[in-house]
């Protein structure tokens, strides 16, 4: 396109001097198709709309990433999908495009145009350097879905700044119980105790915080167990997250790759065995600086540590407990009822990590169980989610809630017909203030002609 004033220059020859379109031609050196354009016709602005075009526009890819990012929108942070996730879970559904055709779509589409996040200038933290055999290690909170429900998940996460390799346990909470029982599981997995571990001021581990002219005070408890496995405890300084930045930054990853969307398990046996089987897969991977894969790192980084003791330190917790005049004995916060209880003045509970017994002064056992914390679920907000199904049943097959319907649900709304979508989700509407979805499952058959039977 010419600039205005050799625009202005060939009407003004063809306008005011009569030249014909060759004159001006041979005298401007412009083609004869360009003078013509210019002498004859008007050059009137036109409004331009650009149409974006390409797959993520012109076929169903962008609008699954946008439902899919709006639906994560309502979670948590660390619950949602990241750019990595969400193409993977692309290229199941068949998407023939590549990872930067993906993150190009989201930072156009939803990040400057729905989010307008501005970055924030993050403070400089000293830059650490980390021999082989060193380990940190932090709790990080997620979830799973168990037997149709949420269940928090505390994830104990070890990572090992030398070769980048991590590794991580499922436990239902944070005590020290859980926590050392996550510790022997990560030795035992990696084949080798670290010499050095840095953690933070946990509870499960530290008594006293470090202070002016004062050392951390560990717990009794830890400390026993430190010296059974032979490895120094490092404990940070308070309000001092940089210097185990390894792991905070292992925590993210575990989340986001192994966690997003939470995956459906059978019972945290089933989920520390996936964990595990993930972080040996995700050992194959390159280090991002050195080059070489982590695996070999790893198995380098072996010959530095402590070996493995013959014995397992055994963990438990035991406490003198009295029972009410109701014979019932308070575990984690609630009673449990304890038979034959009102014989003792005084029973032993003893704890481990996942479950609990109550022996009386004669070594009776006269309750065990799992501790109360095990069964500790959250239901899924079916009521919600189906509503917002029925405006948009065409992304239902796409939700990360999908997935997490039993299969006689999943199937029967898995439909090409919209119309029969919605009527489908209309029927589970009218039963899921009265019936949760794993009831509706299992009576499916029953329950089904009394909608549409009438």
């Amino acid at each position: 396109m010419l600039a205005m004033p050799e625009i202005n220059h060939i009407k003004k020859l063809r306008n005011d001097k009569s030249l014909s379109i060759n004159e001006i031609s041979k005298r401007t050196g412009f083609s004869w198709q360009t003078v013509k354009k210019y002498a004859d016709n008007d050059q009137l602005p036109e409004e331009k709309v650009p149409i974006k075009k390409g797959m993520m526009y012109e076929e169903k890819w962008g609008e699954i990433v946008i439902d899919w990012l709006t639906e994560d929108y309502a979670l948590k942070k660390k619950l949602r999908r990241n750019n990595k996730n969400i193409f993977d879970g692309l290229q199941k559904l068949g998407f023939p495009g590549s990872y930067r055709t993906v993150c190009n779509f989201i930072k156009e589409e939803w990040k400057e145009k729905m989010l307008n996040e501005t970055d924030e200038l993050k403070e400089e933290c000293e830059r650490l350097t980390h021999p082989p055999a060193e380990a940190q290690i932090d709790f990080g909170i997620t979830e799973a879905i168990e037997d149709g429900k949420a269940k928090d998940i505390h994830c104990l996460v070890m990572s090992f700044p030398y070769s980048n390799a991590g590794y991580a346990v499922p436990l239902p909470a944070e005590n020290q119980e859980c926590f050392l029982e996550g510790l022997k599981v990560i030795f035992n997995q990696s084949g080798f105790v670290p010499r050095k571990l840095r953690l933070d001021n946990l509870p499960a581990a530290v008594v006293k915080a470090r202070g002016r002219n004062q050392e951390t005070v560990f717990t009794e408890e830890f400390q026993r167990f430190a010296s059974h496995y032979g490895f120094e405890a490092q404990a940070c300084n308070p309000r001092k997250g940089n210097e185990k930045g390894h792991v905070e930054n292992k925590v993210g990853y575990v989340r986001y790759n192994f966690f997003t969307p939470s995956p459906v398990i059978n019972d945290l046996a089933h989920l520390r065995d996936l964990l595990f089987e993930q972080c040996r897969k995700d050992h194959q991977r390159s280090h991002y600086k050195k080059g070489e894969v982590i695996a070999d790192l790893l198995e380098e980084e072996k010959k530095y540590g402590l070996a493995l003791p013959e014995s397992d330190y055994p963990v438990f917790k035991q406490s003198m407990v009295t029972a009410n005049k109701y014979g019932e004995v308070r575990i984690d916060g609630a009673l449990i009822h304890v038979p034959k209880s009102y014989y003792y003045s005084k029973l032993y509970l003893i704890q481990y990590w996942d479950y609990y017994k109550v022996v009386s002064s004669n070594g009776e056992i006269l309750s065990n169980g799992p501790r109360p914390y095990m069964n500790q679920t959250r239901e899924i907000p079916w009521q919600s989610i189906l509503k917002n199904w029925r405006k948009k049943p065409r992304s239902i097959v796409y939700s990360r809630y999908f997935s997490y319907l039993p299969g006689r649900i999943a199937h029967y709304l898995n439909i090409e017909s919209m119309k029969l979508r919605k009527e489908r989700v209309d029927w589970l509407l009218s039963l899921i203030n009265t019936h949760d979805v794993k009831e509706i499952d299992e009576r499916f058959y029953e329950l089904l002609p009394d909608v549409f039977g009438k």
